[in-house]
Protein backbone atom coordinates (compact mmCIF):
# COMPACT_ATOMS: atom_id res chain seq x y z
CA UNK A 1 0.00 0.00 0.00
CA UNK A 2 2.99 2.52 0.62
CA UNK A 3 4.22 2.06 -3.01
CA UNK A 4 0.75 2.60 -4.22
CA UNK A 5 0.32 5.66 -2.79
CA UNK A 6 3.77 6.91 -2.87
CA UNK A 7 4.05 6.45 -6.62
CA UNK A 8 0.74 8.15 -7.07
CA UNK A 9 1.22 10.96 -4.99
CA UNK A 10 5.06 11.85 -6.37
CA UNK A 11 3.87 11.32 -9.65
CA UNK A 12 1.51 13.97 -9.15
CA UNK A 13 3.69 15.98 -7.54
CA UNK A 14 6.67 15.91 -10.07
CA UNK A 15 4.52 16.27 -12.74
CA UNK A 16 2.85 19.72 -11.40
CA UNK A 17 5.78 21.23 -10.44
CA UNK A 18 7.74 20.30 -13.40
CA UNK A 19 5.01 22.90 -14.58
CA UNK A 20 2.83 20.20 -16.51
CA UNK A 21 -1.11 20.61 -16.97
CA UNK A 22 -2.67 19.85 -13.88
CA UNK A 23 -4.83 17.78 -16.24
CA UNK A 24 -2.52 15.61 -17.41
CA UNK A 25 -0.70 15.46 -13.91
CA UNK A 26 -3.98 14.02 -12.75
CA UNK A 27 -4.50 11.34 -15.26
CA UNK A 28 -0.58 10.44 -15.12
CA UNK A 29 -1.38 10.07 -11.11
CA UNK A 30 -3.86 7.67 -12.03
CA UNK A 31 -3.11 5.34 -14.71
CA UNK A 32 0.25 5.03 -12.28
CA UNK A 33 -1.95 3.90 -9.52
CA UNK A 34 -3.73 1.46 -11.91
CA UNK A 35 0.13 0.00 -13.61
CA UNK A 36 1.95 -0.27 -10.13
CA UNK A 37 -1.68 -2.18 -8.24
CA UNK A 38 -2.84 -4.28 -11.40
CA UNK A 39 -6.31 -2.60 -11.40
CA UNK A 40 -8.94 -2.28 -14.30
CA UNK A 41 -7.81 0.76 -16.28
CA UNK A 42 -11.65 1.29 -17.27
CA UNK A 43 -11.91 2.19 -13.42
CA UNK A 44 -10.55 5.80 -14.08
CA UNK A 45 -13.44 7.11 -16.78
CA UNK A 46 -15.55 5.24 -14.68
CA UNK A 47 -14.65 7.22 -11.32
CA UNK A 48 -13.96 10.47 -13.33
CA UNK A 49 -18.02 10.24 -14.61
CA UNK A 50 -19.19 9.39 -11.03
CA UNK A 51 -17.24 12.80 -9.76
CA UNK A 52 -19.37 14.81 -12.68
CA UNK A 53 -22.57 12.95 -11.49
CA UNK A 54 -23.81 15.70 -8.73
CA UNK A 55 -26.24 17.87 -9.51
CA UNK A 56 -24.95 20.82 -7.80
CA UNK A 57 -22.24 20.86 -10.36
CA UNK A 58 -25.48 22.54 -12.85
CA UNK A 59 -24.85 25.79 -10.91
CA UNK A 60 -21.17 26.07 -11.36
CA UNK A 61 -21.26 27.24 -15.29
CA UNK A 62 -24.34 29.24 -14.21
CA UNK A 63 -22.45 31.22 -11.45
CA UNK A 64 -18.93 31.52 -14.20
CA UNK A 65 -21.08 33.28 -16.69
CA UNK A 66 -23.31 35.57 -14.13
CA UNK A 67 -19.78 36.43 -13.14
CA UNK A 68 -18.94 37.06 -16.53
CA UNK A 69 -21.08 39.10 -17.90
CA UNK A 70 -21.56 41.85 -14.84
CA UNK A 71 -17.28 41.45 -15.13
CA UNK A 72 -18.00 42.95 -19.12
CA UNK A 73 -20.81 44.80 -18.50
CA UNK A 74 -18.83 47.36 -16.60
CA UNK A 75 -20.05 47.18 -13.18
CA UNK A 76 -16.85 47.47 -11.33
CA UNK A 77 -16.77 51.56 -12.23
CA UNK A 78 -20.14 51.66 -9.86
CA UNK A 79 -19.14 49.57 -7.44
CA UNK A 80 -15.41 51.55 -7.07
CA UNK A 81 -17.31 54.89 -6.89
CA UNK A 82 -19.56 53.61 -4.13
CA UNK A 83 -16.39 52.00 -2.31
CA UNK A 84 -14.74 55.22 -2.67
CA UNK A 85 -17.78 57.15 -0.85
CA UNK A 86 -17.78 54.69 1.96
CA UNK A 87 -14.19 54.36 2.43
CA UNK A 88 -12.05 57.24 0.93
CA UNK A 89 -12.02 59.61 3.55
CA UNK A 90 -9.71 57.28 6.03
CA UNK A 91 -6.10 56.92 5.16
CA UNK A 92 -4.67 55.07 2.89
CA UNK A 93 -8.04 55.86 1.45
CA UNK A 94 -7.75 54.10 -2.08
CA UNK A 95 -6.12 51.00 -0.30
CA UNK A 96 -9.35 50.59 1.61
CA UNK A 97 -11.16 50.96 -1.51
CA UNK A 98 -9.63 48.59 -3.09
CA UNK A 99 -10.62 46.26 -0.60
CA UNK A 100 -13.92 47.12 -0.29
CA UNK A 101 -14.36 46.87 -3.90
CA UNK A 102 -13.31 42.96 -4.21
CA UNK A 103 -15.73 42.79 -1.03
CA UNK A 104 -18.84 44.12 -3.41
CA UNK A 105 -17.39 42.62 -6.65
CA UNK A 106 -16.26 39.26 -5.69
CA UNK A 107 -19.93 38.28 -4.62
CA UNK A 108 -20.91 38.75 -7.55
CA UNK A 109 -18.31 36.63 -9.72
CA UNK A 110 -17.37 34.29 -6.93
CA UNK A 111 -13.83 33.55 -8.18
CA UNK A 112 -10.57 35.37 -6.82
CA UNK A 113 -8.83 35.52 -9.83
CA UNK A 114 -11.41 36.54 -12.31
CA UNK A 115 -12.47 39.15 -9.21
CA UNK A 116 -8.38 39.99 -9.67
CA UNK A 117 -8.99 40.45 -13.40
CA UNK A 118 -12.29 42.96 -12.95
CA UNK A 119 -10.49 44.97 -10.36
CA UNK A 120 -7.08 44.90 -10.55
CA UNK A 121 -6.27 46.40 -13.93
CA UNK A 122 -8.42 49.68 -12.79
CA UNK A 123 -7.57 50.03 -9.33
CA UNK A 124 -3.25 49.22 -9.38
CA UNK A 125 -3.08 51.63 -12.00
CA UNK A 126 -4.78 53.97 -10.11
CA UNK A 127 -3.19 53.42 -6.73
CA UNK A 128 -0.03 53.73 -8.73
CA UNK A 129 -0.34 57.26 -9.63
CA UNK A 130 -1.93 58.13 -6.20
CA UNK A 131 2.01 57.68 -4.77
CA UNK A 132 1.24 54.08 -3.62
CA UNK A 133 4.27 51.54 -3.92
CA UNK A 134 3.48 49.25 -6.78
CA UNK A 135 4.33 46.08 -5.58
CA UNK A 136 1.69 47.14 -2.35
CA UNK A 137 -0.75 48.01 -4.93
CA UNK A 138 -0.69 44.45 -6.80
CA UNK A 139 0.16 42.49 -3.69
CA UNK A 140 -3.25 44.09 -2.16
CA UNK A 141 -4.96 43.29 -4.66
CA UNK A 142 -4.11 39.01 -5.24
CA UNK A 143 -4.86 39.19 -1.41
CA UNK A 144 -8.36 41.12 -1.37
CA UNK A 145 -9.60 39.20 -4.37
CA UNK A 146 -9.66 36.34 -2.07
CA UNK A 147 -12.71 37.32 -0.13
CA UNK A 148 -14.78 36.79 -3.14
CA UNK A 149 -14.57 33.12 -2.60
CA UNK A 150 -15.74 33.53 0.94
CA UNK A 151 -18.94 36.06 -0.10
CA UNK A 152 -21.51 34.33 -2.26
CA UNK A 153 -21.99 33.41 -4.66
CA UNK A 154 -18.52 31.00 -4.74
CA UNK A 155 -17.17 28.84 -7.15
CA UNK A 156 -14.75 26.71 -4.27
CA UNK A 157 -17.92 26.17 -2.33
CA UNK A 158 -19.94 24.70 -5.12
CA UNK A 159 -17.40 22.23 -5.66
CA UNK A 160 -16.45 21.48 -1.89
CA UNK A 161 -20.83 20.95 -2.04
CA UNK A 162 -20.24 18.85 -4.99
CA UNK A 163 -17.43 16.87 -3.31
CA UNK A 164 -19.01 16.43 0.39
CA UNK A 165 -22.38 16.58 -0.39
CA UNK A 166 -22.60 19.43 1.80
CA UNK A 167 -25.77 22.44 1.60
CA UNK A 168 -24.93 24.77 -1.32
CA UNK A 169 -26.83 26.75 0.67
CA UNK A 170 -25.63 26.41 4.47
CA UNK A 171 -22.11 26.71 2.90
CA UNK A 172 -23.31 30.24 0.93
CA UNK A 173 -24.61 31.43 3.94
CA UNK A 174 -21.34 30.40 6.72
CA UNK A 175 -19.29 32.67 4.30
CA UNK A 176 -20.98 35.88 4.73
CA UNK A 177 -19.53 36.69 8.16
CA UNK A 178 -16.04 35.72 7.36
CA UNK A 179 -15.73 37.01 4.22
CA UNK A 180 -16.69 40.59 5.92
CA UNK A 181 -14.44 39.73 8.88
CA UNK A 182 -11.52 39.00 6.46
CA UNK A 183 -12.04 42.51 5.05
CA UNK A 184 -11.84 44.10 8.38
CA UNK A 185 -9.24 42.25 8.84
CA UNK A 186 -7.11 43.87 5.67
CA UNK A 187 -8.56 47.26 6.49
CA UNK A 188 -7.08 47.49 9.84
CA UNK A 189 -3.24 46.33 8.19
CA UNK A 190 -3.90 48.82 5.92
CA UNK A 191 -4.53 51.61 8.30
CA UNK A 192 -1.38 50.38 10.29
CA UNK A 193 0.98 50.65 7.29
CA UNK A 194 -1.22 53.97 5.84
CA UNK A 195 0.04 55.33 9.35
CA UNK A 196 3.56 54.33 9.36
CA UNK A 197 4.13 55.63 5.62
CA UNK A 198 1.67 58.71 5.79
CA UNK A 199 -0.31 57.70 3.17
CA UNK A 200 -3.54 60.49 2.91
CA UNK A 201 -7.55 59.53 2.22
CA UNK A 202 -8.22 60.08 -1.53
CA UNK A 203 -11.39 62.03 -0.89
CA UNK A 204 -13.49 64.01 1.90
CA UNK A 205 -16.75 62.02 3.32
CA UNK A 206 -19.70 63.51 2.02
CA UNK A 207 -23.52 62.07 2.71
CA UNK A 208 -25.06 63.51 -0.72
CA UNK A 209 -21.86 61.69 -2.31
CA UNK A 210 -22.22 58.63 -0.39
CA UNK A 211 -26.40 58.34 -1.40
CA UNK A 212 -25.29 58.82 -4.54
CA UNK A 213 -23.11 56.38 -5.22
CA UNK A 214 -25.22 53.78 -3.14
CA UNK A 215 -28.14 54.64 -5.42
CA UNK A 216 -26.09 54.38 -8.46
CA UNK A 217 -24.85 50.52 -7.38
CA UNK A 218 -28.05 49.39 -5.52
CA UNK A 219 -28.75 46.93 -8.40
CA UNK A 220 -25.21 45.76 -9.14
CA UNK A 221 -25.10 44.51 -5.20
CA UNK A 222 -28.45 43.26 -4.94
CA UNK A 223 -27.18 40.42 -6.95
CA UNK A 224 -25.52 38.40 -3.69
CA UNK A 225 -28.29 39.43 -1.38
CA UNK A 226 -31.14 38.19 -4.03
CA UNK A 227 -29.56 35.30 -3.92
CA UNK A 228 -29.11 34.07 0.04
CA UNK A 229 -32.68 35.40 0.51
CA UNK A 230 -33.63 32.91 -2.71
CA UNK A 231 -32.10 30.60 -0.65
CA UNK A 232 -32.83 30.71 2.91
CA UNK A 233 -36.59 31.46 2.35
CA UNK A 234 -36.64 28.51 -0.18
CA UNK A 235 -37.90 30.40 -2.82
CA UNK A 236 -35.52 28.70 -5.29
CA UNK A 237 -32.47 26.14 -5.10
CA UNK A 238 -28.81 26.69 -5.82
CA UNK A 239 -29.55 25.47 -9.80
CA UNK A 240 -32.70 27.81 -9.98
CA UNK A 241 -30.25 30.86 -8.17
CA UNK A 242 -28.11 30.12 -10.94
CA UNK A 243 -30.39 30.63 -13.71
CA UNK A 244 -31.75 33.28 -11.47
CA UNK A 245 -27.82 35.16 -11.47
CA UNK A 246 -27.56 34.70 -15.29
CA UNK A 247 -30.88 36.33 -16.01
CA UNK A 248 -30.31 39.24 -13.68
CA UNK A 249 -26.90 40.02 -14.93
CA UNK A 250 -28.09 40.09 -18.29
CA UNK A 251 -31.07 42.13 -17.59
CA UNK A 252 -28.58 45.27 -15.87
CA UNK A 253 -26.03 44.79 -18.18
CA UNK A 254 -28.07 44.53 -21.63
CA UNK A 255 -31.17 46.38 -20.47
CA UNK A 256 -30.78 48.49 -18.04
CA UNK A 257 -27.09 49.85 -18.40
CA UNK A 258 -26.66 48.89 -22.22
CA UNK A 259 -22.87 48.46 -21.56
CA UNK A 260 -22.97 44.92 -23.17
CA UNK A 261 -23.43 44.27 -26.81
CA UNK A 262 -23.99 40.83 -28.71
CA UNK A 263 -20.82 40.69 -29.66
CA UNK A 264 -19.52 41.29 -25.64
CA UNK A 265 -22.03 38.86 -25.06
CA UNK A 266 -20.42 36.11 -27.39
CA UNK A 267 -16.56 36.40 -25.84
CA UNK A 268 -18.40 35.63 -21.98
CA UNK A 269 -20.33 32.52 -23.39
CA UNK A 270 -17.12 31.13 -24.83
CA UNK A 271 -14.94 32.46 -22.18
CA UNK A 272 -17.48 30.81 -19.47
CA UNK A 273 -17.60 27.44 -21.67
CA UNK A 274 -14.04 26.55 -22.04
CA UNK A 275 -13.19 27.93 -18.11
CA UNK A 276 -16.62 25.08 -17.33
CA UNK A 277 -15.17 22.77 -19.01
CA UNK A 278 -11.66 23.28 -17.51
CA UNK A 279 -12.87 23.35 -14.35
CA UNK A 280 -14.92 19.89 -14.21
CA UNK A 281 -12.56 18.30 -16.03
CA UNK A 282 -10.14 18.70 -13.08
CA UNK A 283 -13.40 17.68 -10.75
CA UNK A 284 -13.75 14.65 -12.30
CA UNK A 285 -10.18 13.58 -12.65
CA UNK A 286 -10.10 14.21 -9.14
CA UNK A 287 -12.80 11.90 -8.06
CA UNK A 288 -10.65 9.72 -9.64
CA UNK A 289 -7.96 9.82 -7.92
CA UNK A 290 -9.31 10.73 -4.58
CA UNK A 291 -10.79 6.85 -5.01
CA UNK A 292 -6.96 5.80 -6.07
CA UNK A 293 -5.41 6.98 -3.22
CA UNK A 294 -8.93 5.42 -1.29
CA UNK A 295 -7.89 2.41 -2.61
CA UNK A 296 -4.05 2.93 -0.84
CA UNK A 297 -5.95 3.91 2.15
CA UNK A 298 -4.05 6.97 2.60
CA UNK A 299 -6.91 8.69 4.23
CA UNK A 300 -6.79 5.82 6.83
CA UNK A 301 -3.07 6.24 7.52
CA UNK A 302 -3.76 10.05 7.46
CA UNK A 303 -6.25 10.00 9.77
CA UNK A 304 -3.96 7.45 11.69
CA UNK A 305 -1.38 9.88 11.97
CA UNK A 306 -3.09 12.89 13.32
CA UNK A 307 -4.33 10.73 16.03
CA UNK A 308 -1.30 9.85 17.02
CA UNK A 309 0.57 13.47 16.77
CA UNK A 310 -2.64 14.50 18.74
CA UNK A 311 -3.83 11.55 21.07
CA UNK A 312 -6.48 13.82 22.97
CA UNK A 313 -9.87 15.53 21.96
CA UNK A 314 -7.88 18.54 20.20
CA UNK A 315 -10.08 19.08 17.96
CA UNK A 316 -8.62 22.58 16.35
CA UNK A 317 -5.44 21.28 16.29
CA UNK A 318 -6.68 18.00 14.09
CA UNK A 319 -8.49 20.55 11.91
CA UNK A 320 -4.85 22.67 11.93
CA UNK A 321 -3.09 19.67 10.70
CA UNK A 322 -5.62 19.02 7.81
CA UNK A 323 -5.74 22.49 6.74
CA UNK A 324 -1.73 22.73 7.14
CA UNK A 325 -1.50 19.26 4.45
CA UNK A 326 -4.30 21.46 2.39
CA UNK A 327 -2.25 24.57 2.37
CA UNK A 328 0.77 22.63 1.04
CA UNK A 329 -1.09 20.83 -1.51
CA UNK A 330 -2.36 24.60 -2.57
CA UNK A 331 0.72 26.02 -2.92
CA UNK A 332 1.62 24.11 -6.26
CA UNK A 333 -2.02 22.60 -6.88
CA UNK A 334 -5.04 25.14 -8.46
CA UNK A 335 -7.86 24.19 -8.12
CA UNK A 336 -7.24 22.81 -4.75
CA UNK A 337 -10.63 21.60 -3.64
CA UNK A 338 -11.37 18.85 -6.24
CA UNK A 339 -8.01 17.69 -5.57
CA UNK A 340 -7.45 17.33 -1.72
CA UNK A 341 -11.33 16.73 -0.45
CA UNK A 342 -11.45 13.23 -2.03
CA UNK A 343 -8.24 12.28 0.55
CA UNK A 344 -9.57 14.65 3.63
CA UNK A 345 -12.91 13.48 3.36
CA UNK A 346 -12.74 10.06 5.05
CA UNK A 347 -10.52 12.05 7.56
CA UNK A 348 -12.97 14.54 8.62
CA UNK A 349 -15.85 12.17 9.09
CA UNK A 350 -13.73 9.56 10.94
CA UNK A 351 -12.72 12.82 13.29
CA UNK A 352 -16.05 13.82 13.22
CA UNK A 353 -15.28 17.50 12.43
CA UNK A 354 -18.26 19.67 10.81
CA UNK A 355 -18.61 20.39 7.26
CA UNK A 356 -19.95 23.19 6.89
CA UNK A 357 -17.12 24.45 9.25
CA UNK A 358 -14.50 23.42 6.99
CA UNK A 359 -16.02 24.12 3.97
CA UNK A 360 -15.50 27.73 4.90
CA UNK A 361 -11.33 26.42 6.41
CA UNK A 362 -10.52 25.39 2.92
CA UNK A 363 -11.99 28.35 0.95
CA UNK A 364 -9.95 30.31 2.98
CA UNK A 365 -7.09 28.11 2.48
CA UNK A 366 -7.70 28.03 -1.14
CA UNK A 367 -6.91 31.90 -0.81
CA UNK A 368 -3.91 31.38 1.04
CA UNK A 369 -2.50 29.44 -1.55
CA UNK A 370 -2.93 31.59 -4.39
CA UNK A 371 -0.87 34.44 -2.80
CA UNK A 372 1.61 31.65 -0.93
CA UNK A 373 5.02 30.61 -3.75
CA UNK A 374 5.81 28.81 -5.75
CA UNK A 375 2.92 29.34 -7.70
CA UNK A 376 1.08 32.40 -5.84
CA UNK A 377 -1.41 32.27 -9.14
CA UNK A 378 -3.06 35.11 -7.67
CA UNK A 379 0.37 37.48 -7.13
CA UNK A 380 1.46 36.46 -10.79
CA UNK A 381 -1.78 37.82 -12.07
CA UNK A 382 -1.32 40.94 -10.00
CA UNK A 383 2.08 41.84 -11.27
CA UNK A 384 1.93 41.09 -14.46
CA UNK A 385 -1.50 43.64 -14.69
CA UNK A 386 0.85 45.93 -12.87
CA UNK A 387 3.65 45.61 -14.95
CA UNK A 388 5.74 45.05 -11.31
CA UNK A 389 8.58 42.67 -10.41
CA UNK A 390 7.20 39.28 -8.98
CA UNK A 391 9.86 38.86 -6.48
CA UNK A 392 8.58 42.68 -5.16
CA UNK A 393 5.31 41.79 -5.40
CA UNK A 394 5.23 38.77 -3.11
CA UNK A 395 7.78 40.57 -0.10
CA UNK A 396 5.30 43.28 0.22
CA UNK A 397 2.52 40.65 0.44
CA UNK A 398 4.69 39.24 3.15
CA UNK A 399 2.71 41.39 5.95
CA UNK A 400 -1.09 40.41 4.47
CA UNK A 401 0.11 36.63 4.52
CA UNK A 402 0.20 36.72 8.01
CA UNK A 403 -2.87 38.35 8.34
CA UNK A 404 -4.98 35.82 6.86
CA UNK A 405 -3.06 32.65 8.61
CA UNK A 406 -3.75 34.47 11.70
CA UNK A 407 -7.32 34.95 10.26
CA UNK A 408 -7.68 31.36 9.60
CA UNK A 409 -6.53 30.54 12.93
CA UNK A 410 -9.07 32.51 14.53
CA UNK A 411 -11.78 30.61 12.69
CA UNK A 412 -10.20 27.37 13.72
CA UNK A 413 -10.48 28.49 16.95
CA UNK A 414 -14.31 29.87 17.09
CA UNK A 415 -15.92 27.68 15.18
CA UNK A 416 -19.46 30.12 15.43
CA UNK A 417 -18.00 32.84 13.25
CA UNK A 418 -18.21 30.20 10.66
CA UNK A 419 -21.54 28.17 11.79
CA UNK A 420 -23.25 30.89 13.32
CA UNK A 421 -25.42 32.73 10.78
CA UNK A 422 -26.17 29.70 8.78
CA UNK A 423 -27.17 27.80 12.30
CA UNK A 424 -29.54 30.57 13.19
CA UNK A 425 -31.09 30.25 9.28
CA UNK A 426 -31.84 26.85 10.06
Amino acid sequence: MLLLAGSTIATLCILALAGMPIIIALVASVVVFLFVSGGWIMSMPQQTLAGLSDYVLVTLPLFILAGGIMNAGGIADRLFAFAGALFGWMRGGLAHVNVGVSLMFGGMIGTSVADLAGTGSIVIPKMKSAGYPGPFAAALTATSSGIGVLVPPSSPMILYSAVTGTSLGALFIAGIIPGVLMAAALMLAIGVLARRNGWQPSQAFEWRELMRAARDAILPMGLPGLIIGGLVFGIFTPSEAGAFAVAYALFLSMVIYRSLDLQGLYRVLVDAAVLTGEILLVVGLSTALGWALSQARVPVALADAIAIVFPFETGALQIMALLLLALIAGMVLDPLIPMIMPVLLPSLLMLDVDLVHFGVLIVVTVAIGQVTPPVALALLVAAQIGKEDVVSVIRANTVFLAVLLAFLALLVMVPALSTGLSGSMK
